[in-house]
Order: structure tokens, then C-alpha cells, then sequence
């Protein structure tokens, strides 16, 4: 499931002290203190409850059958394969007697998003180039994590579902699918399908040649993790919200920071995270033309969300491979 995309999001609602009690008394976490809405929940799910056990997220009102058993699933894995901070335990209750719907309690994470209000106008170029070699460093160690076909997991059996015909084949179509989606909330031309098609016809290769498929998480953007200063410098203290990884090119789970660095006139840390990554890779040209595709995957699903919901910020002006290219064009020139 966790491959599918998800716009829609079922919130949390209103949730009483007495049932957040009720759930610390479940797992003798100690009495409530406070709780608020986290600032940057994964789609409204979350909450932080403080007790005088400690602190906890409580993530709740799952988005689809199995979410929560295959976020569990996964930072299990995480936790036994790496050194990543990931929020274990994962506790799950599938009962539905305290909120009305099945939920998840993990420990709170220590650290700060590193574009929160604390954080975006403090940090000097020195500490986010150490933040950027953090994230190569997380990623690296996540993609670690290889499996035999490229595909997303199947909550019942807890075994990879291969992508069908081929991962390429369901990349290259879920793209173009999205892209004529986007035509419902703005003018998509035939010059945009054809220059998109264009793309991924000179990328094909590339991705024929990909033959080792790893764990992704899919969602890797300055929201879903925490970074804290150390001894040694500043990086990521922890990693959470697995609800989009699958297994497939590691190559995209850098594509939200590169979109997060260009959006922030940050090109030089852009550059030296990608650079770190692949550094000692070979094929450049070959991992150039999956970053492009990645990059147009992520500018189509960002343009149709933007439009559908008319939270776009760009030039209203551009057509839409304008628009993209700006960012297809510039990933592949940061890589050296």
C-alpha cells in the first residue's frame, strides 16, 4: 500500500485528556501532563502526549488497512540493520475502544526540523553542510537494506509485491498518469506530455541497468526528521513517518532535499549532499538520467497538488514543462 498516493488525510479529530489517559493507563506510561497537535504531522495523524513518564507520539485514525503494522514493519528493520534513531517501540492497538479507530504510541524523538522557527535563521553554512553529510550518511545506511525485487509490502503476508509489468514500466506510467490528472485542475499541453515523454524514453536505460533494489523511505523531506548539534557537529538525531517506503532506486530519496535546498537558494548544499552520496559511484550519467526522472515524478505530483488545491506559489504563467525543467535541468548540473 504504501507505494499508492495519498492526498487525502483522516485526522485525528477531537481527542479528550480522560482518552489520553485511558491510553497511558493501557500501557502504564504515567499520568498525563499535556498534550498539543504536532506542528508537522504526518497528514494530521499525530499528536504529542507529555506524561510524567516521558513524551510520546501518538499517531492515530490509520489512512488505509495495514498502515500502522507496516510503518511497525519497517522501523523494526530499521532499528536491527542501522544506527538510525527511529522511534521504537512502536506500540499498536488495534482496538478501536478508546479513540474509535486503532492507533500507534512511540517515543517522542529528541531534536528540531531543520526549518523550524528555532532553527531556519540560525544555522550557518558550516552546520548545514554537516546536516547534508548526515543525511548522506542516513540515506546510505538505509539503502543498505537490498532485496530481490523491486516492489511494496503486502501487510497480510509481510512480503514484497513486485511492481508489475516492471518497476520501470509502473514508474514510467504512474508519472504520465498523474501528469494527465493534473489536466483536471490546469491546462496540461501535448507539448508537456510529449516533452515529459521524452524524458523518460532517454532515461530507459538507465533504469533497464538498475538490478538492485534496496529499501526507500519515500518521504525523506525536512518534516519527517530531527537534527540536533552533538559534540561532533550537527546531524540527524531521528527518523520517523515510513508510511510511503517500498523498495526500489535508492536514487529518489534524495529528491525531496534537493527540491527543499533549490527552493531555499541553497544550490551549493544541494550539491555537496549529492556529491557526498555518489561519491565513488560510477555511471554518473547513468544516475544523472534517474534523478531526472525522480525530479519530474516529484514536479508532477507537486504541480497537480498545488493546482488541485490552489496552494500553488509559482509564476501561474508557466506551462508546466517550463516549469519543471527548471528543476529537472538544474539536478543533473549539480552532479559532478
Amino acid at each position: 500500500m504504501t507505494a499508492k498516493i495519498i492526498f487525502a488525510s483522516q485526522k485525528l479529530g477531537t481527542i479528550h485528556p480522560t482518552q489520553l489517559q485511558a491510553m497511558l493507563n493501557k500501557f502504564s506510561l504515567g499520568t498525563l501532563l499535556s498534550s498539543r497537535k504536532t506542528e508537522q504531522g504526518a497528514m494530521g495523524q499525530t499528536m504529542l502526549v507529555s506524561s510524567t513518564n516521558g513524551d510520546f507520539i501518538l499517531k492515530g485514525n490509520p489512512l488505509y488497512p495495514g498502515q500502522l503494522k507496516e510503518e511497525k514493519f519497517f522501523i523494526e528493520n530499521i532499528e536491527k540493520r542501522t544506527d538510525t534513531p527511529v522511534p521504537i517501540p512502536y506500540i499498536i492497538d488495534e482496538s478501536e475502544e478508546i479513540f474509535g479507530w486503532s492507533y500507534a504510541l512511540m517515543p517522542c524523538l529528541t531534536g528540531e526540523h531543520i526549518d523550524s522557527e528555532l532553527l531556519k535563521n540560525t544555522l550557518t553554512n558550516e552546520n548545514k553542510l554537516q546536516i547534508a553529510e548526515s543525511i548522506v550518511s542516513t540515506l546510505s545506511a538505509l539503502h543498505k537494506w537490498k532485496v530481490a525485487d523491486f516492489g511494496e509490502l503486502n501487510t497480510d503476508t509481510m512480503e514484497s509485491i513486485p511492481f508489475k509489468p516492471s518497476y520501470t514500466d509502473w514508474l514510467f506510467e504512474r508519472i504520465m498518469f498523474w501528469l494527465e490528472d493534473a489536466n483536471k485542475y490546469s491546462t496540461i499541453t501535448p507539448e508537456d506530455m510529449e516533452w515529459a515523454r521524452t524524458l523518460l524514453n532517454e532515461s530507459r536505460e538507465s533504469f533497464h541497468r538498475l538490478d538492485s533494489p534496496t529499501f526507500v523511505m519515500g518521504d525523506f523531506k525536512p518534516g519527517n526528521f530531527l537534527v540536533n548539534k552533538e559534540k561532533n557537529g550537527w546531524g540527524i538525531s531521528g527518523v520517523f513517518d515510513f508510511t510511503n517506503s517500498y523498495f526500489a532506486d535508492p536514487v529518489l530519496d534524495l529528491i525531496k532535499m534537493v527540491t527543499y535546498y533549490l527552493n531555499h537558494d541553497e544550490l551549493e548544499i544541494a550539491r555537496h549532499m549529492l556529491n557526498k552520496y555518489f561519491e565513488g559511484w560510477t555511471d554518473k550519467g547513468f544516475i544523472k538520467s534517474r534523478l531526472i526522472v525522480h525530479m519530474l515524478h516529484q514536479r508532477v505530483l507537486d504541480w497537480g497538488n498545488g493546482k488541485a488545491t490552489k496552494t500553488a506559489t509559482w509564476d501561474d504563467s508557466l506551462a508546466f514543462s517550463e516549469w519543471a525543467a527548471t528543476y529537472t535541468e538544474l539536478i543533473a548540473s549539480l552532479v559532478d
